[in-house]
């Protein structure tokens, strides 16, 4: 197997496509034996489609070999949250709960658009069970383990998604974050996760947890994000909220740079424990915009720890989807899932609306700060990647909880802000580190930007897990 197929951008294998200097049935059976050698150490995938995938890959090289490619992505490598409904395959939402026969005969809106640019679909990526916490594991599919380290985790709920992509098992993957489920695992594994807009790009059947849901592109590099965005932010009519469809091509905007832009940069928002490797990373990430131009100021939102009115949606969401299920099914769920469930029976409707009162001012102020900046800089992550099989780094008996170590992700799903994580270092044990851009409401050229400023500014090549090949 060549080596270096696996770790091509998506942007160079349609270049190399287009050239005839390279086959989309090469690129597939290269990521299909990497799969096989390495999903079963890492568990980044529970359903591959050989079959599927050489298929798809051998109709794109006939289009292609006949100079007719169709769609943006024909011949691209490409893998599916297992949240995603997709025609074909179960979507079982990593649970027991969900009986996998049955006709699985409509794809969601992001499917349907990688499918009509003619991507390759590989299979689906590991997610705990209805994407709950921050990491990935189950009663279902069990452990995702982080290439970085296998006794570490990948972060969640995209933790299968993000492994793929930082194992070299695909080059383009979709996620979804409604607290931070792009961000958390694109930071503990090294790689870009970007959670657009809310509306950005449609989604349906709607997520349980509600408006902080999240369907964004994640990648290895910028550029193939903004490629990505391209497909999967074309408008679809079952979402009914959905941002009216801009018909711009996100990669336009990647080389304008980041100078005179004025940028925040808040090392703890004002309230989070950060790790110290964690925020001497950061920091020094934050100098290198102001190397790039960028007028940077240290400055913090303003806002307190919004973590009670998240859960209060997040608990609220979990009972409305699961508190109806019959009592043999809920026995079925995770504990700690079925614990959100139950706590989210006990929340009144006036805790629920004080709790929205609250998001509402929350995003307003949000929308006052950015009328003096740009761009807000944090870590992604408070710490990095710690042991598998814990919900948090340190035990703490039972009141854990996965927003203890996130907390610059979800108060940027309250706002629907677009927001990213973006590698910014290793720890000294060899663990990857995240920075986080926050932009404005709908101003996801403006992260992309900021992004892929940063990204090209970084010197060497990328480093790669200690994994074979």
């Amino acid at each position: 197997m060549n080596n270096d197929l696996v770790w091509k951008p998506a942007s160079e294998l349609i270049a190399l496509y287009r050239a005839r200097r390279l086959s989309p049935v090469e690129v597939a059976k290269a990521v299909l034996k990497r799969i096989a050698a390495l999903n079963p150490k890492i568990n980044a995938f529970c359903l591959v489609d050989e079959e599927g995938a050489l298929r798809q890959a051998r109709e794109s090289e006939r289009r292609w070999q006949e100079g007719r490619p169709a769609g943006l992505l024909d011949g691209v490598p490409v893998s599916i949250k297992d949240l995603l409904l997709t025609r074909g395959w179960p979507t079982l939402r990593g649970s027991r709960t969900i009986d996998p026969r049955q006709s699985w005969d409509v794809d969601a809106p992001a499917t349907a658009r990688l499918r009509e640019h003619n991507a390759v679909l590989l299979g689906k990526t590991t997610t705990p069970e209805f994407g709950w916490k921050g990491l990935t594991d189950g009663p279902l599919t069990g452990i995702t383990r982080n290439p970085w380290n296998l006794e570490r985790t990948p972060g969640g709920s995209s933790g299968g998604a993000s492994a793929q992509l930082a194992a070299g098992m695909g080059p383009l993957a979709i996620g979804s974050d409604g607290g931070g489920s792009i961000r958390i695992p694109a930071g503990f594994t090294g790689v870009f996760g970007l959670k657009p807009s809310f509306g950005r790009v449609p989604a349906w059947p709607a997520s349980p947890f509600g408006t902080v849901a999240h369907v964004g592109p994640m990648a290895r590099s910028v550029a193939d994000a903004a490629l990505m965005l391209n497909v999967i932010a074309e408008p679809d009519p079952r979402d009914w909220t959905a941002l009216p469809y801009e018909d711009v091509d996100w990669m336009r905007p990647l080389r304008r740079g980041v100078k005179g832009l004025r940028v925040a940069f808040s090392p703890r928002l004002g309230y989070a424990r950060v790790h110290p490797e964690v925020a001497a990373l950061v920091a020094r990430a934050a100098r290198v915009f102001t190397d790039l131009g960028a007028i940077v100021e240290e400055k913090d939102p303003g806002f307190e720890d919004p973590r009670e009115v998240f859960w209060t949606g997040w608990r609220a969401g979990a009972f409305n989807a699961l508190g109806r299920l019959p009592h043999e099914k809920r026995a079925q769920l995770e504990p700690g899932l079925e614990r959100i469930v139950e706590e989210g029976s006990r929340i009144s409707l006036l805790d629920y609306l004080d709790a929205q009162n609250a998001r509402t001012e929350l995003g307003a102020r949000m929308r006052r700060f950015h009328e003096t900046y740009d761009l807000l800089l944090t870590p992604s992550l408070a710490v990095p990647a710690f042991e598998v099989g814990r919900i948090v780094p340190e035990p703490k008996g039972p009141d854990e909880r996965w927003t203890d170590w996130t907390p610059f992700s979800y108060p940027f799903n309250l706002t629907q802000q677009p927001a990213c994580s973006v590698p910014c270092g290793f720890t000294a044990d060899g663990l990857p580190v995240g920075l986080q851009i926050v932009g404005p409401m709908h101003r996801d050229d403006l992260v992309l930007r900021a992004a892929h400023a940063y990204e090209q500014a970084q010197p060497g090549p990328a480093r790669r897990p200690p994994l074979p090949g």
